[in-house]
């Protein structure tokens, strides 16, 4: 009976000792799946998943002497190349360029469609900022703000082409 006692006992020995291994292997391997999974690199941006508007070439030239809009062009570039440095920099240098970039509008694109999509950028760079400078958010929340400010870029461009659209149809005479 001792005998049978005693190997019970060292078999619970044996079989908790084997599991605590198994468990700090799988612990490991989480926190290395994690560190790895919690970057966002250029290919994790590439996958995003939204419907990209260009400007035609009408609404290219009619928009070239806006600079802040090229600027923002230039950085969402870089934004896709996995720099993050114009987004997760100082606030008050992103709200200054939010002001000249609203202030840099062209007076032919002032309209309220446009306007709106103007604040929309805003709110979507200044998310963008929070949410990159901000070490508690997490992986899936920072995509999330960068696929609204590529959406909400993409919104601007389309209201810019539509814009110009209707006019042209609006300068045609009837017949």
């Amino acid at each position: 009976m001792k005998i049978r006692f005693v190997i019970l006992i060292l078999s619970c020995i044996l079989v908790t000792n084997c599991d605590d291994d198994s468990k700090s292997d799988a612990t490991v391997d989480t926190i290395v799946d994690v560190e790895e999974n919690s970057r966002i690199t250029a290919k994790t941006i590439e996958n995003i998943d939204y419907k990209d508007f260009v400007l035609s070439s009408e609404s290219k030239e009619a928009i070239l002497s806006w600079g802040e809009y090229q600027e923002l062009l230039r950085q969402l570039s870089f934004l896709k190349r996995g720099d993050f440095s114009f987004f997760d920099g100082d606030k008050e240098t992103l709200k200054k360029f939010i002001t000249d970039f609203k202030k840099g509008l062209p007076s032919e694109f002032s309209t309220n469609p446009i306007l709106s999509r103007n604040a929309i950028i805003e709110t979507e760079l200044l998310k963008l900022n929070e949410n990159l400078t901000l070490d508690n958010i997490e992986r899936k929340e920072k995509i999330a703000s960068i696929k609204g400010l590529f959406i909400a870029f993409s919104n601007l461009n389309d209201m810019i082409n539509k814009k110009l659209e209707r006019d042209m149809y609006n300068k045609i005479l009837p017949e």
